[in-house]
């Protein structure tokens, strides 16, 4: 299980991430690409667990500090009472990431999520310059419209497999027509909302304190998983930490 290994979080990031939250303090993302985060690909963190083998996950979950389990996150899938909580941290202008999105999501989501085994949480880590955060601000509107997830999928939908997604105005637009959002004014004012631009900005700052440096990367408990790793890489990952549940 090499490609998986735990890499420890450590606490000092963990109480800086909760500070920033609480408090409602927002740093800018510098969103350029050049701040050294780049496409995760399918390599993997390394590190040690700090929890140890035989830690009950829902325990160091907690002490982490990260899963936010709200019943009311439009940017969330599954039972927010489920046994694990998996974050995603994501740019939808990520090759990777898109990768991600069609090929081993929707699997994840039957097996473990509709279940009510594993919650999924996104954030928003656009690294990818000023159209990446203008991607998060447009699923974001259409998630104040419940229609986050179909604007999401909207867009990887449309996404190159390789390459970066382009994101403009005509696009916007394009994909709430696409997914029905009903109020288009609303919708168009929401892009601009600066409430929505600063939880963008706090996402992007969380990321970055758990270490993530490229996209897609993943925290379960106290690991950080880099990039769009092999479904059955996240299925072993998911059954070991589900068996840990069981034992404690």
């Amino acid at each position: 299980m090499t490609s998986m290994n735990r890499r420890t979080l450590t606490v000092v990031a963990v109480a800086a991430i909760v500070i920033v939250l609480a408090a409602g303090v927002y740093f800018s993302d510098r969103g350029d690409g050049g701040s050294g985060a780049a496409d995760a690909g399918t390599s993997a963190t390394s590190g040690t667990d700090s929890a140890g083998e035989g830690a009950d996950p829902r325990e160091v979950e907690k002490e982490v500090g990260l899963a936010r389990r709200d019943a009311d996150d439009v940017m969330a899938m599954g039972d927010k009472d489920a046994d694990l909580v998996l974050i995603e941290y994501s740019d939808y202008r990520c090759p990777f990431c898109g990768a991600f999105a069609r090929d081993t999501l929707p699997k994840l989501k039957e097996e473990y999520i509709d279940t009510g085994k594993v919650r999924y949480e996104w954030r928003d880590f656009p690294v990818f310059g000023e159209e990446s955060v203008e991607a998060a601000m447009a699923a974001r509107a259409a998630g104040e419209q419940d229609l986050y997830w179909e604007y999401n999928e909207a867009m990887y939908a449309d996404a190159p497999e390789r390459g970066h997604l382009k994101v403009n105005d005509d696009k916007i637009m394009a994909w709430a027509e696409e997914v029905g959002v009903p109020d288009m004014d609303q919708f168009e004012k929401d892009l601009d909302d600066p409430d929505l631009r600063a939880k963008v900005e706090a996402d992007t700052q969380e990321a970055r304190q758990v270490g993530a440096t490229g996209t897609p990367a993943f925290v379960l408990g106290d690991q950080l998983i880099a990039g769009a790793q092999p479904v059955d890489s996240f299925r072993q990952l998911l059954d070991d930490e589900l068996a840990a549940v069981e034992q404690n």
